[in-house]
């Protein structure tokens, strides 16, 4: 990839266009990272999200859960919001199914799109955490303002 291209941004429109179904990607992320990485795949994963969502434009929580919603991560919806974070929820059926798969799940590609996204809709550092809820399927995703 060319210089001048790794710096663009596109549209939320794009993902409409590159919108699957299927297991592949699951595949990768889920046995294929951790193979070829191991214990640094769940640091990867976050530095990754944090460096895709900056290759679109948030300008607000309702462009961040049309983003989440067309990846295919769910539906994400803010709960809680105290003075320095953020708290969302995801909720899918494609979480259920994930979480009662046979492979180690993790969120921290979500985490890391979602601190970015959130630190250029506010302006602010953020970081985040995930917890998984599995009684409920539910992930609770947490945006801390680090500044």
């Amino acid at each position: 990839m060319k210089k001048t291209e790794e710096a663009m941004t596109f549209p939320l429109s794009l993902l409409e266009d590159l919108s699957t179904s299927g297991a592949g990607f699951d595949v990768l992320r889920y046995i294929g990272l951790p193979d070829l990485f191991g214990e640094e795949s769940d640091t990867l994963l976050y530095f990754m999200g944090r460096k895709l969502a900056r290759r679109f434009s948030f300008n607000e929580l309702e462009d961040i859960y049309k983003a989440f919603e067309q990846l295919g991560w769910g539906q994400l919806e803010l709960v809680k919001e105290k003075r320095k974070e953020l708290v969302f929820s995801l909720m899918a059926d494609t979480i259920v199914r994930k979480l009662n798969a046979p492979v180690s799940i993790d969120f921290r590609l979500e985490a890391g799109f979602l601190a970015e996204a959130v630190h250029m809709a506010f302006d602010t550092s953020t970081e985040c955490v995930e917890e998984i809820n599995p009684k409920i399927h539910q992930v609770e995703l947490t945006v801390l303002y680090t500044s």
